[in-house]
């Protein structure tokens, strides 16, 4: 019996957009990745001018949100994976602004 071995090779990131409903991630390979903001409450609930303060960090595989400590990864978007913080963590962060719950 043979095994094979298979080895993903993830894109980069090119460009990133902010809209008012969603994360817009141009990568290398020529895709352009769209995914609801909805899937990042820390973004939903972030200002315009935080959301538009972001890095793309990680060699180029990830991306992060220095004013609202959120970081989002190329591995995540091609996999369809929305932020797993948990409501408790999310409700003591919207506190720690001064904001709350949703």
């Amino acid at each position: 019996m043979t095994s094979v071995v298979a080895t993903l090779v993830l894109p980069k990131i090119l460009h990133v957009r902010v809209t008012e409903d969603s994360l817009v991630v141009d990568l290398e390979d020529g895709r352009t990745l769209m995914v609801p903001l909805s899937w990042y409450p820390r973004l939903v609930h972030g200002t315009p001018e935080e959301r538009q303060r972001f890095e793309i960090a990680g060699a180029g595989y990830g991306i992060h949100w220095p004013d609202l400590d959120e970081d989002v990864s190329v591995e995540g978007l091609l996999l369809g994976k929305p932020s797993a913080e948990s409501p408790a963590s999310l409700a003591r962060w919207l506190a720690s602004r001064g904001r709350k719950r949703a």
